[in-house]
């Protein structure tokens, strides 16, 4: 694939690779991973370089040998995958709980599942179910509704959380499904008008993380880092976007 050949020409160029974290991140968590991150550097000084991506997509990467450290997903059935697949230190384990937000950045738009049937809408973003969390959350609030086939010519789908947001913030689609991570972010808070979705109406958003195995990976920042993200620091900044923690 060529995007894996220019992931290692790029990993293969830093001249301190070896000692740099390769952390492949769920869209909807960028922002807080780079928060979490900058929280980590501070702390220790060591550089961690982020990979973002569907967590279908990243996935795939890693089981054909992506050279990643850590594997922030956003659920749980793609990391299970990693390790069934014989590419994880260990079995994966949940570091939080995501939470489903309708999000619009019209004025003219009342955010409500209401509106989605309403002829001013006529494009609704969500992520691609196949491969984003999300989505398939998304997917089942419409089912939930009875929208799905409904609304289906309206739909837009994107390839994760992060081109589904694009959509959004350009009007490209005047309503749609996001994290709640995403309009808590410092790039989106305040911008356009948001409704939390009843946790009710979809699965658990169960996120979880797993070490990844290669063999290039034998230094211990890698686990270090992987193990800061259950500390009582990472968790406030989960917190802080919206993620809900079990205590």
């Amino acid at each position: 694939m060529i995007f894996l050949f220019l992931v290692y020409l790029f990993v293969g160029c830093q001249d301190n690779h070896n000692k740099r974290i390769i952390v492949a991140t769920a869209a909807n968590m960028e922002s807080a991973m780079r928060a979490l991150v900058e929280v980590y550097t501070g702390l220790t000084g060591l550089e961690l370089e982020i990979i973002v991506g569907s967590s279908g997509k990243l996935t795939a990467q890693i089981i054909e040998g992506a050279p990643y450290d850590v594997f922030v997903a956003a659920n749980m059935k793609y990391p299970q995958a990693v390790y069934d697949s014989g590419k994880a230190k260990k079995a994966p384990k949940v570091y939080a709980n995501g939470r489903l937000v309708l999000w619009s950045m019209d004025e003219n738009i009342l955010v409500a599942i209401t509106t989605l049937s309403d002829s001013i809408v006529e494009h609704i973003a969500l992520a691609n179910p196949k491969t984003a969390p999300y989505g398939v959350a998304a997917e089942e609030v419409l089912q939930h509704y009875g929208l799905k086939e409904v609304l289906g010519s309206k739909l837009v789908f994107g390839e994760s959380i992060g081109q589904t947001d694009q959509f959004i913030v350009s009007q490209a689609a005047q309503i749609g499904f996001t994290a709640l991570s995403t309009v808590l972010s410092p790039q989106m808070k305040g911008k356009g008008r948001w409704l939390v979705v009843d946790r009710s109406l979809y699965s658990n958003i169960s996120q979880g993380v797993v070490l990844v195995d290669r063999e290039e990976n034998t230094n211990q920042d890698a686990q270090d880092f992987y193990n800061f993200l259950f500390s009582d620091e990472a968790m406030e900044v989960l917190k802080e976007f919206g993620y809900l923690i079990d205590e």
